[in-house]
Order: structure tokens, then C-alpha cells, then sequence
């Protein structure tokens, strides 16, 4: 029980309050201050504050966890599909770069097919400019590839020429299946240019350069194949104005009656251009070397060189009879001793005394053409003997029918006298052709 006393000093003060407990037979007072009272309210305003903050905190509560659990689950779902979308790209730039290294090895098959190609060409054309070189043609230098031979086991390194080299860094170990680097792994993802892309431009590079060396090839394949034949012609020419027919086409493929057969089968064609000319190349230099071999065999040369004619061949008076009289050949002044040198190779068929031709060589050169040399002092030769053009077979002389010491000369087709002045233009005109 609260009763309010008063006390007096100076005035009037306010009334206390105080409050009395009562337990049992004990009682106890206490006087309430009005700081008391003031901290007791204070209590239970913050008292009341705490409780309505709490209250309004637990009302609010699921709807700030489900907005944020929401936020979270849509980053979340975000983070998710940027990831899968990393992903997707990864796998389609390692797709792509496989395809494209298949792309690349593929077009390496065909550079490499193209490679062994043009050094087999090289190859067969060694032996052809040897011949060329041989026939007294220019053969001028054709290009070898300026890059080694590339292995296949080697195709991922590709260590030959400049071109390969090129090729060989798009493929040597740039074509992994992890092409991303963190900035990728965040988002930013360079752009590049493709592989195939790239080795596009290698491998076109490197095949026009192969076409060109094939082109420079195939034109001075046919400008020594245009040679060849022009040569062939004009040594053909000139033995066809001397009366001798050349087919250089069933020599050079072989004479049918040293005896050959077989049964019939179909040629065989090479659609290949570069094959084609390297045909025509050999063809025109076989007819070249038939051309050749024939002019050298046959007596284009001079029996007695820098002996001036002395008498030609044809009609005159005989110098033992006194009456017109057929001279089969031409005499070559010439003293006692000097050497007589067979015009052409052959074989001699005969080497002795022989009528008024005293002593006499004969040489079979082959296509019905022989030649005699009379009057001679010496022989130096016996049947049987092959002989080459330049050789000597005797010495001048005037044994058998003759005046004096002299070279006669005689050129016979299929045992008819033919005019050996013929024979001897032709033979000087021959001479750019044989050296």
C-alpha cells in the first residue's frame, strides 16, 4: 500500500509515493522515486519497441527469405546456362577444329600424291635432258621443288619447305580440344581465324606454286621437243635429197625382222598431260637419234679432207682410151702415202686387189649404201672389220688403172654409181646437225 507523506522544510514538496509489502507479519516499505519510475517506463517502452520490431521482423521475414532464396535461384540459374553455353561453344569449336585438322590432313594426302608426283616427273626427265644434252639440244634447267620430301608419318610436324613449314604450324599442337584461357572461361572469347581457313591459303599457295612448276616444266618440255623434231626434219631432209628414205619410226621401235610378237592388247592411255609430253619428248628424241645414228653411218664424209677434186663423177674422156667414158666417182689429189679415212661406218666387205681399181677397200654402211676407195698403196683393213666414220683404212696410192697417185672415190646405192658430190654437200651441211 502506497501512501503519499509530506514533508516540510522551506515549502511545499511534492508527495512521495511509496509502497508497502506485506508478507506474513513482516512488512516492508519502499518510497518510489520518480527517477524509478522514469527507468521503469523506459524499460517498458524499449520493452514494447523490442517486442514490435520482433513481431514485425517475423511477419516479414519469409518474405525477404523467399525473395532472396528467389535471387539466388536465378543466379544460380544463370550462372547454370552461361556455363552450359561455355560448354555448347567449347564443343563446337573442338568439333570444328577436328574437322578442320581432318580438312587439313586431307588437302596434305593430295599436296603430298602432288609432291611425289612432280619429283617422279623430275626424275624421268633427268635421263631425257641426258639424251637431250647427248643430241646436241640446249637443255635448259628445269626446276626441282624447292622443298624436301614430307614423310607421311611425319604430316603432323611437316618440316620441308616453306610452304609445309607453314602448314606444320597450324598443326603442330594448335589444334587441342582446350582452346579456351580464363578470359574465354569468362565470357570473352577471341575471334580467330579458322584453321581450315588458313591452311586455305597455305595450300593454295603451295599448289600454285607446284602448277607453276609444272607449267615452266611442260613449256620447255615442248620447246625441246619442238627442237628435237625440227633438227630430225631438217637431217631427214637432207637425207632424202641424197636418196636415202629414213623411217625413224620402225627403228626406233625396233626392226620386226630381228623377229618380234605377241599377242594383240589394247595401248594403254595416259590422260595425264605431263606424261603426254614427256612421250613426245622421248619420241622426238628417239627420231632424232635414228636420224643421226643413220646420217652417221652413211659416207658423208671426205675419203681425203683438204685434198682438192681433181676429177668428178659423170661422163668424160678416158684418159687410157681416148673416148667418152663413165666416171662412177671423183679423184682427190693426193701423194703417195697420204692416209685414206673411211666417209661413214660400216663393215668392210671387201680389202685386196680388185681389177682396175688396183687395190680397193669396200664398206657396207647399211640402207643399200656402200663406198669404194681404189688405187690405194697400202690397205690397212681386212674383210670383216667395222669401221667409224674418220678412221683410216689405207694409204693413197695408183695401183690398177690410174695415171698417178690419187684418192677414187665411188659411192654406190644398191650397187648403182651415185654421184658422191651428193653425198659431200650433204655432209657439210650435216655438221651443225652431228657435232
Amino acid at each position: 500500500m502506497a501512501k503519499g507523506i509530506e514533508k516540510r522544510a522551506f515549502g511545499k514538496r511534492a508527495p512521495q509515493h511509496v509502497l508497502i509489502l506485506a508478507s506474513g507479519e513482516k512488512i516492508r516499505h519502499m518510497t518510489i522515486r520518480p527517477w524509478m519510475a522514469a527507468l521503469t517506463f523506459c524499460f517498458f517502452g524499449v520493452f514494447t519497441v523490442g517486442y514490435l520490431a520482433a513481431t514485425s521482423y517475423l511477419v516479414i521475414r519469409d518474405d525477404l527469405v523467399g525473395a532472396t532464396m528467389a535471387r539466388q535461384a536465378r543466379m544460380q540459374h544463370d550462372y547454370e546456362d552461361r556455363i552450359a553455353a561455355l560448354r555448347a561453344q567449347l564443343d563446337r569449336i573442338t568439333s570444328r577444329q577436328l574437322l578442320d585438322q581432318q580438312v587439313v590432313e586431307q588437302k596434305v594426302e593430295k599436296l603430298l600424291e602432288q609432291q611425289n608426283a612432280l619429283f617422279d616427273r623430275h626424275g624421268k626427265l633427268g635421263s631425257l635432258l641426258n639424251r637431250a644434252e647427248e643430241s646436241g639440244l640446249t637443255a635448259p634447267e628445269i626446276p626441282a621443288p624447292a622443298f624436301q620430301p614430307v614423310k607421311k608419318e611425319r604430316q603432323a610436324s611437316l618440316s620441308g619447305g616453306s610452304g609445309f613449314q607453314a602448314i606444320g604450324k597450324l598443326l603442330s599442337g594448335k589444334t587441342s580440344a582446350t582452346p579456351l584461357d580464363t578470359k574465354s572461361a569468362l565470357g570473352f572469347v577471341p575471334l580467330r581465324d579458322n584453321i581450315a581457313d588458313r591452311a586455305d591459303r597455305v595450300f593454295s599457295n603451295v599448289t600454285l606454286s607446284l602448277k607453276n612448276i609444272e607449267k615452266e616444266q611442260l613449256a620447255k618440255i615442248t620447246n625441246l621437243t619442238t627442237d628435237a623434231s625440227a633438227t630430225a626434219d631438217a637431217i631427214a631432209a637432207i637425207l632424202k635429197r641424197t636418196g636415202v628414205q629414213v623411217d625413224p619410226a620402225r627403228k626406233a621401235s625396233g626392226d620386226t625382222s630381228e623377229g618380234v610378237g605377241g599377242p594383240y592388247v589394247e595401248p594403254q592411255i595416259d590422260v595425264s598431260g605431263f606424261d603426254i609430253s614427256l612421250d613426245e619428248l622421248d619420241a622426238a628424241l628417239r627420231r632424232l637419234e635414228s636420224v643421226r645414228e643413220t646420217a652417221r653411218d652413211l659416207p658423208f664424209g671426205n675419203p681425203a679432207p683438204g685434198h682438192e677434186i681433181t676429177s668428178r663423177y659423170g661422163n668424160r674422156i678416158d684418159p687410157f682410151l681416148g673416148r667418152l667414158a663413165l666416171h662412177a666417182g671423183v679423184d682427190f689429189q693426193a701423194d703417195t702415202g697420204q692416209a685414206v679415212v673411211a666417209t661413214g661406218a660400216g663393215k668392210i666387205i671387201t680389202a685386196g686387189p680388185s681389177g682396175g681399181y688396183g687395190n680397193m677397200v669396200e664398206i657396207d654402211h647399211g640402207q643399200g649404201v656402200t663406198t669404194r676407195y681404189g688405187h690405194m698403196s697400202k690397205i690397212l683393213v681386212k674383210e670383216g672389220d667395222m669401221v667409224s666414220v674418220g678412221d683410216v683404212i689405207g694409204r693413197a696410192g695408183s695401183t690398177g688403172r690410174s695415171t698417178g697417185p690419187h684418192v677414187h672415190y665411188e659411192v654406190r646405192r644398191d650397187g648403182n654409181p651415185v654421184d658422191p658430190i651428193h653425198f659431200l654437200n650433204a655432209g657439210m651441211k650435216l655438221t651443225t646437225y652431228l657435232n
